[in-house]
């Protein structure tokens, strides 16, 4: 995990303090959630649970509804604990917490069976700030991937390196059919490419746009759509294509790796952020991977 200053934890933490993040498989696999890391503790005793949701402020989790917990719960004044645990690319060991809560009211979970409950959870203090820097990437790339969706990235070695991107070359699908494209800029809804090729035959058809990226290494696929097409001077035989993502699609390590080269220029150039609409004001909110 990269240095982060106290200031930025803090400005993420006013932001998105009450923005409940879902842990969806995605949200744990960008996260490095150790589900089985997950527990709640209680009176000294710690119970497995399954973290549901979770903002700066409290968490949602899955739990046992057995006497044995409900009793300590209730000899507690309803304080609890939540553990949790975390696969960091860059550290050997796993990054492990308790966060001190409140537990201020329980629904059954019938799609598990008669004895597991949702607890809802009401933290008591302010989460460590390493659960704030890895939320707080999250939550400040989905809040960016709207509002600046549309901004270019042209690409050259230093854009490139800051994004991760191992290499302009790159594949297109195109209705299942590969075609080796050269990538000429990327945002958060779409990117520019260079094929060989009558492009106007492709116009309007759907795509899938496959690239290499660094820290991690992985393949990001992007599904969208060619949306236009422009000719390349003084080159009959290439043509450039403009590529819209869908948005509902688009990967949260994506996002990420835009984000973090988006804000660094923002940074560099002394802009502050104003708060989101739709951050800060309730606790029913739903960042990545929300409904």
């Amino acid at each position: 995990m990269s240095i982060t200053t106290s200031q930025q934890i803090s400005k993420w933490y006013d932001l998105y303090k009450t923005i409940d993040i879902t842990f969806t498989k995605e949200i744990i696999k960008t996260t490095g959630l150790d589900v089985r890391g997950v527990f709640l503790k209680c009176l000294g005793e710690q119970w497995p649970c399954v973290l549901y949701t979770s903002s700066f402020s409290g968490a949602k989790v899955v739990a046992s509804s057995k006497v044995s917990l409900m009793d300590r719960i209730k000899k507690a004044n309803n304080m609890v604990s939540l553990r949790f645990s975390f696969k960091l690319a860059d550290k050997t060991d796993p990054l492990s917490f308790f966060i001190a809560a409140k537990a201020s009211g329980f629904a059954p979970y019938t799609a598990g069976g008669s004895d597991l409950q949702f607890a809802n959870l009401v933290y008591t203090q302010q989460p460590p700030d390493d659960f704030i820097e890895i939320m707080g990437r999250l939550l400040d790339a989905n809040v960016n991937s709207a509002r600046r969706r549309a901004e270019r990235i042209n690409l050259n070695p230093d854009s490139m390196r800051k994004i991760g991107l191992v290499s302009k070359d790159s594949l297109i699908f195109v209705q299942g059919v590969p075609r080796k494209c050269i990538l000429r800029d990327l945002s958060f809804s779409g990117a520019k490419a260079i094929i060989l090729g009558l492009a106007k035959f492709l116009v309007d058809k759907e795509c899938t746009l496959r690239i290499e990226m660094d820290e991690p290494t992985e393949t990001v696929e992007l599904k969208g759509r060619i949306v236009r097409f422009e000719n390349v001077e003084g080159r009959k035989d290439l043509t450039a294509v403009a590529i819209e993502f869908d948005e509902a699609q688009i990967s949260m390590s994506y996002k990420l790796h835009i984000n973090a080269f988006l804000s660094q220029i923002r940074q560099n150039r002394g802009e502050i952020d104003a708060l989101p609409e739709h951050a800060g004001n309730s606790s029913d909110k739903r960042g990545p991977g929300g409904a």
